[in-house]
């Protein structure tokens, strides 16, 4: 028997069980479990405005249904969300010269909030209407803030950085005595 990758369900091959979900959804539960979609839903009804390029890579699909259908932000706040073989022809590297495009768009005035995620979806960039910050520094702002975040509200056991990450995440760790 074969597995057929594209219909969910479990599929039995001699002593081996193999299940094919949907892992789009999965991630968005545990995304919900984490944060407060109630008020970031709120926050969209609002009138807040974001914009998010997947850069055509892997997280378009996962940006797409958890911004535009779980939280109701408008149709179009996630740009390039087909992940395509070539990356549409992007280099997949969120940084103000590769997402050239999101940095024109926030710097219009027109949204609130702008992030681009890279090709396999573990850096980002994120972009306010008048500031830039860098991937290295985004996580050192989410280890200091974790508590604001419903999962975290108790704080968090430590944080993990890779070598070319800035040393901002370890003075946040170091002053919250995170190791």
């Amino acid at each position: 028997e074969s597995v057929d990758l594209d219909k969910l369900g479990i599929y039995k091959i001699e002593n081996t069980t193999v299940e094919v979900i949907n892992s789009v959804i999965d991630y968005a539960e545990l995304m919900q479990q984490i944060f407060d979609f109630d008020k970031i839903r709120e926050l969209f009804a609002k009138g807040f405005k974001v914009r998010f390029d997947s850069m055509c890579a892997v997280s378009g699909p996962y940006a797409k249904y958890i911004f535009e259908t779980l939280l109701q932000a408008p149709a179009g706040t996630v740009v390039n969300a087909q992940p395509l073989e070539d990356f549409g022809g992007f280099h997949p590297d969120p940084n103000p010269v590769n997402a050239e495009d999101l940095v024109k768009h926030m710097r219009s005035g027109k949204y609130d909030f702008g992030a681009a995620s890279d090709g396999d979806a573990d850096r980002n960039m994120i972009v306010g209407k008048q500031i830039d910050v860098s991937p290295s520094d985004s996580l050192a702002i989410m280890a200091a803030n974790a508590h604001l975040i419903p999962a975290y509200s108790k704080g968090i056991k430590g944080v993990a950085r890779s070598m070319p990450t800035s040393t901002a995440v370890d003075r946040v760790a170091e002053s919250l005595r995170l190791p």
